[in-house]
């Protein structure tokens, strides 16, 4: 909820500010406001279908059961997050401004990311279809090439590479630039920084092995969360201490808030540097926490297999 409020206040603060500094003038505020169906679509859709799924699990099971009120609300604070910053004037100023566009994709990757996978919809979601649809499409997610591809990018490993993957390849010049550029790479953009960081978060907390304890989760977990803290730092410190603008076209509006570009990318960097690094961190600090308290099991020195490879 910190982070929803946080969120607010930023949305609010950015039309002010640049009204402040002139562009009221020739910004009509409403225009601000961006609603592009190709990201609000899939988003309404997760949304209906998350919410007529845990109707139905209530009517049947009573409620609170299938699904908790907790990850209900973690669900929908997760949902708004996504919704703000995919619409609110934080997304438009993003295009313009190197540091608002890290804040709009932290709150992606590090808000809404963990809290909708933590609420874990694929139930719900089941249950939003038809009740003769429900247990043929559960086999087709459960066995065949879905399974196993599913059982691929599940793993740790593959989940941590493709998030760290999507950190560095979209902060690489060129295709920053492009996205910039071409509304539908910018689109990519967005969907492969929520995707990822939604499968990494995912693994986290529910990933699972042949032979794996839920305290030998938590420890990959650790190791996971360490690697990612380490190479988004050193992205971060390589846009913090750069001397030359990555992206000239990225900070169009940095004079207006009083930042050059070269400020506003360091800035930016900063950002993603220290509260990034810092989210991470804690997150690994409840892993180990959890790990430390959990007492030791024979289930937690099973080995632990990559699921369908070997």
């Amino acid at each position: 909820m910190p982070a929803l409020i946080a969120v607010l206040l930023f949305v609010g603060w950015l039309p002010s500010s640049a009204a402040a500094h002139g562009l009221s003038d020739v910004i009509d505020p409403s225009s601000l406001w961006s609603y592009d169906p190709w990201l609000l679509g899939p988003l309404y859709v997760v949304g209906i279908s998350f919410y007529i799924g845990t109707q139905r699990l209530w009517h049947s099971a009573g409620g609170g059961r299938g699904v908790s009120y907790g990850r209900v609300a973690a669900f929908w604070t997760g949902w708004l997050v996504v919704a703000l910053a995919v619409t609110s004037p934080l997304h438009w100023i993003g295009e313009r401004l190197f540091t608002a566009h890290m804040v709009e994709h932290e709150l992606l990757m590090l808000v809404a990311a963990p809290l909708m996978a933590w609420a874990r919809i694929n139930g719900p979601m089941l249950w939003s279809l038809p009740s003769k649809l429900r247990a043929p499409v559960g086999r087709v997610f459960s066995t065949g090439p879905l399974a196993a591809a599913w059982s691929f990018l599940s793993h740790p490993v593959s989940a941590t590479a493709l998030h760290g993957l999507a950190l560095w390849i979209w902060h690489a010049p060129p295709l920053y630039a492009w996205a910039l550029e071409n509304v539908a790479v910018h689109r990519l953009q967005h969907v492969s920084f929520f995707s990822t960081a939604l499968l990494f978060w995912w693994v986290l907390f529910y990933g699972r092995g042949p032979g794996r304890s839920a305290r030998l989760r938590d420890g990959i977990g650790i190791a996971c969360l360490f690697v990612t803290v380490l190479h988004s730092g050193v992205l971060g410190a390589l846009l913090t201490l750069s001397t030359r603008v990555w992206i000239p076209g990225q900070g169009v509006l940095a004079a207006d808030f009083g930042l050059s570009k070269l400020e506003d990318q360091q800035l930016a960097g900063i950002l993603m540097w220290v509260p990034m690094g810092a989210l991470y961190t804690g997150a690994a600090l409840v892993f180990a926490y959890r790990w430390l308290s959990m007492s030791e099991t024979p289930s937690s020195h099973a080995s632990y297999r990559m699921p369908g490879i070997g």
